[in-house]
């Protein structure tokens, strides 16, 4: 299986024109099967597409209606034991918490793709290879 970042949901709704392919390559992706994310995953993408400021923002109804849609593919929950896996990444790797904790939620899915523009394309985090999908 691949795991989605946040960023990838984003792009899939971006209403920006200068975002169209990332757009296209994100929806794309979320047509495959072989996909897992984390509630972390869905819980950021509805705090960032309903942010205010947001150009072409989605209500709490599309929104909630896309993470809904969403759910139809493996989430990892939070867990204490993603926890502490997230803090000894951040550690080992020197990443946020929130990088570390979406790699720890890739590697107890099973995943050994992350695909995501967030960290850097090629690299390897105990075991999960990090994919640029967007380059």
């Amino acid at each position: 299986m691949r795991f989605v970042d946040t960023n990838v949901l984003l792009y899939a709704v971006s209403t920006a024109a200068a975002e169209a392919p990332k757009r296209r390559t994100a929806r794309g992706i979320l047509e495959g099967e072989d996909l897992a994310l984390s509630v972390q995953v869905l819980q950021e993408f509805y705090c960032q597409a309903t942010r205010p400021s947001r150009t072409g923002r989605l209500t709490h109804q599309d929104a909630s209606a896309l993470v809904e849609s969403w759910m139809r593919f493996p989430a990892q929950e939070t867990t204490a034991s993603l926890l502490l896996a997230a803090l000894e990444s951040c550690r080992r790797h020197r990443l946020s918490y929130w990088d570390a904790a979406v790699i720890e939620a890739a590697r107890l899915m099973g995943c050994r793709t992350l695909l995501s523009e967030d960290l850097a394309d090629g690299r390897v985090y105990r075991g999960v290879k990090v994919e640029n999908p967007f380059r």
